[in-house]
């Protein structure tokens, strides 16, 4: 490191943002720039800690600890602190094809592995990342560089996430002529309606690297849903391989007392048709408004805090948010060591935002629903609470037991269910007759991403599940690898 004390001499300081009240006025990205002195600081903060886990991405109970692609973080901290920033971006791009998505999106799992966030707040790697792109694109150091040779092998690639750009970025470098399928009206998938604009704006940034990759060669074929529009037999023939990133995209549901009441939505039925009102400047058929409306939101997680953010921009008239699970503790607790992921209390963009408005956090915690109201016309009109007890039942599982006594009746005109999802679609995987696991997923190893059908390949969520951002580009980047070695009997993809 080019200062080994950097980490002493300096405290952590992260990106300012514009502030609540102000930013939920428009669906514009809301983090501000660092000056780049103080992202030079905050990359001398980089620890010569001698065994990094920062860029070595594993799981450790259940959670991403480290970098799943793997970026090499340290060096491209020190040559950010040294003001080599064009190097700096090299770096950063030999692992990651697109650091514009995780810089904004991914929830950083190498700041919670990072060596000094065992006595100090870690390096802000997330900003640092974010800051080393844009200052690429700024400077135009990215430009599309095609294939000197192509092989004549032709790859099919379902799915547009970052699972599948990742996939056909890399192939299309080893010179295959790559066709991307989406079945929405734009490529990009999860990262184009699966996360609304202030987090990721996509005709800035999405679309940005979209025309990249078109430049470069790769073919994207929108509102084309394979095994309707296009059969899976047709691909499968006219190509010399297949690979799916469908996603999982089932999401789980809510079959208590009054779910078939009007008002009563999937998180991503509301966010899909926002982020489209947003692109296309007008409301479509689908789109759900919160307007003036009390909103109950069930689930936590990301979407859930998509959901709290979409509606105060909205103008919802209030904000609820259940949790099924505990409080988050404010500091790591003895059973989450260093380096898992923190499970620790934070104040997410959303919850920040309907703070500011309505003065508290919304989500109530240990909670959950147990009828909806109806208002005599098949509408919702509240959503009936209890809180829970998690106790180990005799298998010595823990299990959410009601509280006596707990009931709430909260006022709700909107419902939104944002409780994860259970796996990919089924009609393409059983088009193709794929053999799946006990969880619906499609069956592949990891690191070997093969079918039981020989040329097909699946990697991203279809494959393992519900995931963040940087397991799928790291799955597209090992699908490409196998699929490639398939084609060609070697490769040379990492």
């Amino acid at each position: 490191m080019g200062n080994p004390t950097g980490f002493i001499d300096h405290l952590r300081e992260a990106p300012s943002e514009t502030s609540p009240k102000d930013r939920i006025r428009n669906w514009n990205e809301f983090h501000l720039p660092m000056p780049e002195e103080n992202l030079q600081t905050q990359g001398s903060r980089c620890m010569d800690c001698g065994t990094p886990f920062c860029h070595t991405g594993s799981l450790l109970s259940g959670m991403a600890t480290g970098c799943p692609v793997n970026n090499l973080i340290p060096e491209w901290n020190d040559l950010v602190y040294r003001g080599l920033w064009r190097e700096a971006l090299d770096r950063l791009h030999k692992t990651n094809n697109f650091p514009e998505f995780t810089g904004r999106v991914c929830p950083a799992p190498c700041e919670g592995s990072c060596v000094l966030a065992i006595t100090s707040p870690p390096v802000t790697i997330k900003n640092i990342e974010y800051s080393i792109i844009e200052k690429g694109w700024q400077e135009g150091w990215i430009s599309p560089q095609p294939p000197t040779k192509r092989t004549g092998k032709k790859v099919a690639v379902v799915g547009s996430g970052p699972a599948g750009l990742a996939a056909a970025d890399q192939l299309n470098k080893a010179g295959h002529w790559v066709t991307v399928y989406e079945r929405a009206d734009r490529p990009g998938g999860l990262l184009t309606y699966g996360i609304p604009n202030m987090k990721l704006d996509k005709n800035d940034i999405v679309r940005r690297r979209l025309d990249v990759l078109e430049a470069e060669g790769i073919t994207f074929v929108c509102n084309t849903e394979v095994g309707k529009d296009l059969s899976a037999e047709t691909l499968v023939n006219d190509f010399d391989s297949v690979i799916l990133c469908t996603g999982s995209t089932r999401p789980r549901d809510l079959p208590i007392k009054g779910r078939d009441l009007k008002g009563i939505h999937f998180a991503m039925e509301f966010l899909t048709a926002n982020t489209q009102a947003v692109l296309d400047k007008k409301p479509g058929k689908n789109y759900i408004s919160a307007a003036g409306k009390d909103v109950v939101i069930i689930g936590g997680g990301d979407t859930g805090t998509d959901c709290v953010g979409t509606s105060v921009r909205h103008g919802c008239k209030s904000i609820n948010q259940l949790e099924i699970m505990p409080k988050p503790p404010e500091v790591r607790s003895p059973a989450n060591p260093w380096p898992e992921w923190p499970k620790i209390y934070r104040l997410d963009y959303g919850q920040e935002e309907a703070k500011a408005l309505f003065g508290e956090d919304p989500r109530g915690y240990v909670t959950t629903a147990t009828k909806f109201e109806d208002d005599g016309n098949g509408n919702v009109t509240a959503v009936h609470t209890v809180e829970v007890q998690w106790e180990r039942d005799e298998n010595g599982r823990f299990t959410p037991i009601h509280v006596p006594g707990s009931e709430k009746r909260i006022p709700a005109q909107l419902v939104l269910l944002a409780m994860g999802f259970l796996g990919p679609e089924q009609p393409l995987i059983d088009a193709l007759g794929l053999e799946q696991t006990e969880r619906s997923n499609v069956k592949a190893e990891h690191e070997e991403y093969t079918t039981s059908l020989p040329g097909v390949f699946a990697a991203g969520d279809c494959r393992r599940g519900q995931s963040l951002i940087v397991w799928a580009i790291n799955e597209g980047r090992g699908v490409a690898r196998e699929c490639d070695r398939y084609l060609m009997g070697t490769t040379e993809l990492p």
